[in-house]
């Protein structure tokens, strides 16, 4: 048997703001589909030179009443970063809640406008310890 990852999808209420943020976050669109048919849109979305790991992002048209309001039930998406003190304080000066700070140099998780969580992971050893992040406290659910 052979098997190869394609991609991870979540669903979105406001494909505008989730493009936004993924953007943030570093990652650019590969791929768009617009279903007239199907009236939804799909927005795939990877870091730069990694088309083949994207994360899809389902809009449908008209709406979508089945999207729970905590999506902790799917997990995580987890994106590698050179810098995390840089990438969270570059997210936080976005307006981006930094909900589980890097207080060890090495983890932080944050949250997509459809609740999603995203946990980004230092490159290589952590960096030391440094504030404002080393102090700070948790806010949410991560």
């Amino acid at each position: 048997m052979s098997i190869r990852y394609l991609h991870t999808m979540v669903r979105v209420l406001d494909l505008d703001a989730s493009i936004a943020f993924y953007k943030l976050l570093g990652l650019e669109e590969t791929r768009r589909i617009d279903s007239e048919q199907g009236r939804f849109t799909l927005v795939f979305m990877a870091p730069p030179g990694q088309p083949e790991t994207p994360v899809e992002l389902t809009y449908n048209w008209d709406g979508d009443s089945g999207l729970p309001s905590d999506s902790r039930h799917f997990g995580h998406l987890a994106y590698e970063v050179d810098d995390i003190y840089a990438a969270c304080a570059h997210l936080q000066a976005n307006g981006v809640t930094i909900n589980r700070p890097p207080r060890d140099g090495r983890m932080a998780f944050v949250r997509s406008p459809d609740n999603v969580s995203v946990e980004l992971l230092q490159k290589g050893d952590a960096l030391p310890r440094a504030e404002p992040w080393a102090s700070m406290g948790n806010t949410g659910h991560w």
